[in-house]
């Protein structure tokens, strides 16, 4: 699952970058996403069970976090075009 997540976020935040947009996208749900990680990566540490996949909940959190920053600043450009 972390994998398949990891793989996709790439091409998440290519999207952000190149529709320059926050139509369509939810601070909420990229925020519960991070919590998600940050609960699983918390889990690990509490357990002791400390492997590589922190790794991946690590590189994962860091990519969601991303696309968090570039939606925010894309629903800046979204208010400048529209004037608001």
């Amino acid at each position: 699952m972390l994998v398949c997540f990891g793989l996709s976020w790439p091409f998440n935040i290519a999207k952000s970058l190149r529709s320059r947009t926050a139509k369509g996208k939810s601070v909420a749900f990229e925020v519960l996403i991070i919590t998600g990680y940050l609960c699983g990566l918390a889990g690990k540490f509490i357990l002791g069970d400390l492997s590589y996949v922190v790794v991946f909940y690590i590189a994962d959190i860091l990519m969601v976090a991303t696309d968090l920053v570039l939606t925010l600043r894309n629903r800046r450009l979204d208010r400048e075009r529209d004037g608001v």
